[in-house]
C-alpha cells in the first residue's frame, strides 16, 4: 500500500504554514528579506513581501490547495503593489493552476525551488517609497511588540 503524500496528512493550515517556511527560507537563501502578512493600501493582504538589496518588492501569493486557489481569484490586484509576483504552492499542487505571467515557486517546510520567474513590472518611485516605508514601520512594531509585549498602545 502507498503512503499518502504529506498533503494528504497534514490539515490546509498546516500546508500553508508549512510552504511559508520553506518560501521564506528559499527567498531569505536568494539575499531577500521577507515580512509577513503585509497589510496593502488598497485593503489586500499579501501572504509575503519580500525585499531586495536594491528596493525590489516581491509580492508571494501561497496556496495550500486547489480550493484555496479557487477562492482567491483577485491575485492580478497584487500586481499593483510590486515588481514580481509569485505564487508558492506544495509539490502536489497542479501547477498548470497558475498563470504563466506569475512566477511559480514550490515548497514544503525544508525549503522550495523557483520553477518559473515572472514578468517584472517596476513600480513607480513614489509608490515603492511609501510601501518600503510601510515594511519598515511595520517590521518595527513587531520587533518592538516581541521586545515589550505589555505594551498596548501599538499604530
Amino acid at each position: 500500500m502507498e503512503a499518502p503524500s504529506v498533503a494528504a496528512r497534514s490539515t490546509r493550515p498546516e500546508t500553508t504554514l508549512a510552504v511559508c517556511r520553506g518560501t521564506c527560507r528559499l527567498l531569505r537563501q536568494a539575499g531577500l528579506s521577507v515580512l509577513l502578512e503585509l497589510s496593502l493600501p488598497d485593503g489586500r493582504r499579501a501572504d509575503i513581501m519580500a525585499i531586495s538589496a536594491s528596493g525590489e518588492l516581491t509580492i508571494v501569493e501561497v496556496k495550500s490547495s486547489i480550493e484555496d486557489w479557487r477562492v482567491d481569484q483577485k491575485w492580478p490586484d497584487y500586481l499593483a503593489w510590486c515588481d514580481r509576483l509569485f505564487f508558492a504552492v506544495p509539490v502536489d499542487f497542479p501547477q498548470e493552476l497558475i498563470a504563466p505571467e506569475v512566477g511559480l515557486i514550490v515548497a514544503d517546510a525544508y525549503g522550495g525551488e523557483m520553477l518559473r520567474q515572472p514578468q517584472r513590472h517596476p513600480l513607480a518611485a513614489a509608490r515603492r517609497k511609501a510601501l518600503l516605508i510601510d515594511c519598515a514601520r511595520l517590521a518595527s512594531e513587531r520587533l518592538a511588540r516581541h521586545d515589550d509585549p505589555d505594551f498596548t498602545n501599538l499604530i
